[in-house]
């Protein structure tokens, strides 16, 4: 064998080598059979990856939640009628149901065109890729960015900011970004910003970092805020889940309905919250414990008040 045939087999072995590293070529997304796909960017390529089971919790189980729950279901209605609709921030108190919230929204228009790709902070360095992907097809897009947060110095954030506003491309009619954090602004705060302060006569001048944290979600045209429930909230939101679940409902000064009460106070005592989300989880316990089957009167749901 010659010196050359010796080198292209060599060659060929290492391209067969890299071939094994590199991701699989991705494949069109099949927007019109499946409803919610996840970005995922590996070695330099992105993918949509699609979601086989989404949740399916419909509006009508946000409990406690009527102002917030009307105010997104608004906007999405608009956007998906081509109207003029905003990106969303909804923030807050943990387990009150923002995630769900936007999940109850594919579910509600999901036959008349909405679309949702969920992205985690990493990716979103990729987000003017996949606003260029989505433009100009036949189906309403949102982007979801689920529990979100930055740090100052974090590439992602000013991917964010530049698709939101900024940007010297608009971001299509057909797309929309709606994201879920615990902090108002998506930056930690501290102490000394506020000394940044000034004032100026009767007028309050924010320091220059505080302006920057404000930016990004000042960029976000529509922000709902999700509060912690009050005792009765959060039972109701009990009574509810448990309904939902094939639990026989209790009537007032019913001895068993006591039972629930207290314990499910005391649930909520331990974890130090009073949620939709613990409210689900002490649900699911108690029809468990007392040998409720729920299969056969609901579809099967991770966690409907995240």
């Amino acid at each position: 064998m010659d010196d050359l045939s010796k080198f292209l087999l060599r060659a060929e072995g290492l391209i067969d080598r890299l071939e094994g590293l590199l991701p699989p070529e991705s494949r069109r997304p099949d927007f019109a059979t499946t409803l919610a796909f996840r970005w995922r960017s590996r070695n330099g390529r992105g993918a949509f990856l699609p979601v086989g089971h989404p949740h399916r919790i419909a509006l009508e189980d946000l409990q406690g939640v009527d102002r917030q729950r009307q105010l997104v279901h608004q906007n999405t209605e608009q956007f998906v009628r081509g109207l003029p609709a905003n990106n969303v921030l909804l923030t807050g108190a943990r387990g009150t149901g923002k995630s769900s919230l936007v999940k109850a929204v594919l579910n509600r228009y999901a036959a008349e065109g909405l679309r949702l790709i969920e992205l985690d902070k990493n990716d979103l360095l990729d987000l003017p890729d996949i606003v260029e992907i989505l433009a100009g097809l036949p189906y309403k897009f949102i982007l979801f960015c689920d529990d979100l947060s930055f740090n100052s110095d974090e590439p992602g954030y000013k991917s964010l900011k530049a698709v939101l506003d900024g940007s010297v491309a608009a971001t299509p009619d057909n797309v929309l970004i709606y994201a879920t954090s615990n902090r108002r602004h998506l930056m930690p705060e501290y102490m000394q910003e506020n000394l940044e302060t000034k004032y100026v006569g009767d007028e309050v001048h924010p320091g220059e970092s505080v302006e920057e944290k404000i930016s990004l979600s000042e960029r976000f045209g529509l922000w709902v805020s999700f509060y912690s429930f009050n005792q009765d909230e959060y039972l109701a939101i009990v009574y509810y889940w448990l309904a939902y679940l094939g639990v026989p409902t209790f009537g007032i000064g019913n001895t068993e309905r006591e039972e629930v009460r207290r314990e499910a106070l005391q649930w909520a005592l331990l974890r130090g919250s009073r949620s939709g989300r613990v409210a689900w989880h002490f649900a699911r316990d108690w029809a468990g414990r007392h040998g409720v089957h729920t299969a056969a009167t609901a579809p099967a749901r991770s966690d409907p008040s995240r």
